[in-house]
């Protein structure tokens, strides 16, 4: 398998492993970009970009990156946090009263980015086209009500944590949160990074391959899939069954690739990911937020334990995912192990962006075949390790969770 870039030679444990991907683990086209103080030491991409063309993944080709969006999107909000627009414990309906509906007054800010609102998904059905239609999605979150009490514990916000979040800026600063990501973010940090992708830069980018990852299957079965499976009504349920039909029918259009879904249709690459998490561990960090890294690591209070989503142990901070291990019952597919000052946001099937303050890491990893797993699956953990491995690091397992408290009021 042929791949290009550059990679410092302390790092060759993380090109061999990117080429064992292609090689061993059905990797289809990927890029890596691993930044060490703001310092490129692995600049990989590699393999076929479309599979149906034969096109090759250039340095420059793009993709959508699902859940990884989520940081973006945080950083946006941590940006209005630092300037005094807003603050964490703003209730959400100050800035857009509607929200107030059905029990959600009390519903902060800081809420939504440690996953703890209560409203991780909609009862209701979602029609065609829901992710697409900002108002409609926007006015259906308005009138749901929470699933627990907000606060009281957590549970996973897969599609509701971008719209809610997107509308407090379009709400603060009178611009949409792709229009406020691309002004304040990436434009000055000259990221290749778009939530709402323009029309020029559609011939760079390399469709999804395969679909969702983690299909429902007959063959794997955790808590979750479980439950999404045999309860009705379940908040996993209807995290499966009611997210719209972007990621089966809209993810590979123009149309699915335009629209600003900030909770999973950003797209960028392995690079533009590891810049973001550079620039936001700089002090100060140039058009964006200095001193970024002692928000995860040191001011809100960390969400851990049995998510309510995902039925597995889940840790969130400031927008965040934070190390978490959930190989002993799950499997390591279900496992996002990073260092234990670490913050970052992996997409669905398995690609990853994070830092690590404490190297002055950053990370990104990207690709278009999705793979099995709820967070990480064998080709980025296979990366993840190896980049600790080359700076001399093992990974430590995340601290002990707490004892579970689920609440008996979900609908």
């Amino acid at each position: 398998m042929e791949y290009r870039g550059v990679v410092e030679p302390a790092f060759a444990a993380a090109a061999e492993e990117f080429e064992r991907n292609f090689t061993e683990r059905g990797e289809v086209g990927a890029s890596l970009c691993v930044l060490v103080d703001g310092r490129p030491v692995v600049d990989l991409w590699g393999g076929v970009a479309d599979p149906e063309t034969g096109r090759r993944w250039e340095r420059d080709t793009v993709g959508v990156v699902f859940s990884c969006t989520k940081a973006a999107v945080a950083l946006c909000i941590q940006l209005l946090i630092a300037s005094g627009e807003i603050r964490e414990d703003l209730p959400v309906a100050q800035v857009w009263p509607q929200f107030a509906a059905n029990g959600k007054g009390d519903i902060t800010i800081g809420m939504l980015l440690d996953h703890s609102a209560g409203i991780p998904v909609l009862s209701e059905p979602l029609r065609r086209g829901a992710l697409e239609d900002w108002e409609y999605m926007v006015g259906r979150i308005a009138d749901q009500a929470p699933f627990w009490r907000p606060g009281a514990r957590h549970g996973y916000h897969p599609v509701t944590f971008g719209f809610v979040l997107g509308e407090v800026v379009r709400r603060v600063t009178g611009s949409s949160i792709g229009g406020f990501f691309a002004s304040e973010i990436a434009g000055p940090q000259g990221l290749d990074f778009w939530i709402g992708l323009p029309q020029e830069i559609e011939p760079r980018v390399a469709p999804i391959v395969s679909g969702i990852a983690g299909e429902i299957t007959t063959t794997t079965t955790t808590p979750f899939l479980d439950a999404a499976l045999h309860q009705r009504g379940s908040i996993p349920n209807l995290f499966v069954f009611n997210s719209g039909d972007w990621a089966r029918s809209g993810v590979n259009t123009r149309a699915g690739r335009a629209a600003e879904i900030p909770a999973a249709n950003g797209v960028t690459n392995g690079r533009g990911l590891a810049q973001m998490y550079a620039n936001a561990l700089r002090i100060p960090a140039a058009g964006c937020l200095g001193g970024l890294e002692s928000s995860p690591a040191h001011s809100m209070p960390v969400s851990d334990g049995l998510d309510a989503t995902l039925l597995m142990r889940t840790r969130f901070r400031d927008g965040f995912m934070l190390s978490m291990d959930n190989s002993a019952s799950l499997g390591d597919g279900h496992s996002m192990r990073i260092g234990s000052r670490a913050f970052g946001h992996c997409g669905s099937g398995g690609s990853i962006g994070f830092a690590d303050p404490e190297l002055g890491l950053s990370v990104g990893y990207t690709m278009n075949k999705q793979g099995p797993g709820t967070l990480l699956n064998e080709r980025g953990r296979a990366l993840v390790d190896a980049i600790y491995r080359s700076l001399g690091q093992s990974v430590p397992p995340p601290p002990a969770p707490p004892e579970p408290q689920l609440e008996q009021d979900q609908r």
